[in-house]
């Protein structure tokens, strides 16, 4: 008996992007595990740009929101990465996704509906907005118009984080000892955010000039030693740096509450290690910062932080208004690495170098012949030529 032409195709066969689905609440956290060509299905309101970067980077199949990646409250820019990249985004397809599906199963993305792998393909799991370059500029516009009362929200934060932490904004109250010693050096302060790969690439030259104190906040310890560099401190709540970069050797400093209550700490305990806890709100690459100012440094660079407005909205948290008071607090010590890489690139074209090396060697061999020591250099080569050549005549 013949089957169906339905039965007898394979699920590969059918549109759409066909694998492996990974699953997790937090994106951060799915893009350790995702693997190329994998579906990554998240719970991410608002896609920031470092988020949608890691997804591209890890070659995702398809990405599937169950939450929408931009809900119209400012232009977050992850969004729009993710689909000049090519990967399908599927948003908005609603929470019961996280049951309905499981770690490890095959699923189908065609347009906005996700199928379970099965004999035919066809069961529909969930249905959501398949995003394209025209609904996401369509967004963004929507989501411009509603910034003023971010705007708003972002200045009550920012007032709230100053009446909380004013004694250690103003005072330096509640910054830990520790046994780094920054006093009159340069601090090189890492995130792995916003283009921290191409500014630690031009970074180089002033590193071995300068020797700055390199500290990695949380990932970006792992940063510095996918360049070849050692983090000499580690600062963070310890949720996204390696085993390896914690056992570097570099001084750990854990981010901790304000009720005491510091998380990361378990995590040394665990692997053997000890570690500073420094209470404060806010974010780890703050206190990084805070840390680095009170104890005398004389210039703080910083990779992949958080500058200008957009930022601090697109990290999404009420938080990031600390950043912009310990911007303030930290004052001109702190100079962005952010553009390092555009504002070094060198613009002499290859074919303008090759002219160059071809009269340095036009003007060597000018300055040979026409100088009395230069003709005896020539004679002396000649000589020794001579000689090789009659030499290889003889072996033949």
């Amino acid at each position: 008996m013949r089957m169906s032409t339905l039965r007898r195709r394979r699920p590969d066969d059918l549109p759409g992007v066909t694998g492996v689905v990974r699953l997790d609440h937090r994106t951060k956290n799915l893009t350790k595990r995702l693997k190329p060509g994998e579906i990554g299905v998240i719970d991410h309101l608002d896609l920031d740009r470092v988020s949608a970067e890691a997804l591209v980077a890890c070659e995702a199949g398809a990405v599937v929101n169950v939450r929408p990646s931009v809900s119209g409250r400012y232009p977050n820019l992850g969004p729009d990465i993710i689909v000049q990249a090519g990967i399908p985004l599927v948003d908005d397809v609603g929470p019961d996704l996280f049951s309905t599906v499981h770690e490890g199963e095959r699923l189908r993305v065609n347009g906005d509906t996700i199928y379970r792998d099965g004999s035919d393909g066809s069961e529909v799991v969930g249905t959501g907005i398949r995003h394209d370059h025209d609904s996401l500029a369509t967004l963004m516009g929507a989501a411009r118009e509603g910034l003023s009362s971010q705007l708003e929200a972002f200045a009550a934060n920012t007032m709230e984080f100053l009446k909380r932490e004013r004694e250690l904004l103003l005072d330096g109250v509640g910054v830990p000892q520790i046994r780094s010693d920054l006093e009159g050096r340069h601090v090189l302060i890492v995130v792995r955010g916003y283009d921290y790969k191409e500014d630690l690439t031009a970074l180089r030259p002033y590193i071995r000039e300068y020797n700055p104190v390199l500290i990695g906040v949380d990932g970006g310890a792992d940063a510095l030693l996918e360049v070849g560099l050692s983090p000499d401190m580690i600062v963070g709540d310890m949720d996204s740096v390696s085993d390896d970069a914690l056992s570097s050797g570099a001084e750990l400093v854990v981010h901790a509450y304000r009720d005491g209550r510091a998380p990361g700490l378990g995590r040394l305990e665990r692997m053997g290690l000890s570690g500073v806890p420094f209470e404060a709100t806010g974010t780890s690459e703050d206190i990084a910062m805070l840390l680095a100012d009170d104890k005398g440094a004389t210039l703080i660079v910083a990779v992949g932080t958080h500058a200008t407005l957009v930022e601090f909205l697109d990290k999404g948290r009420s938080g990031m208004a600390s950043t912009f008071l310990t911007r303030l607090r930290v004052g001109s010590k702190l100079v962005d690495a952010k553009g390092v890489s555009r504002l070094y690139h060198s613009r002499i074209p290859a074919w303008m170098l090759a002219i160059f090396v071809i009269a340095g060697i036009a003007a060597v061999a000018a300055a040979l012949y026409s100088t009395p020591t230069g003709s005896a250099y020539l004679d002396i080569f000649g000589s020794w030529w001579d000689r090789f050549y009659f030499w290889v005549q003889g072996l033949f």
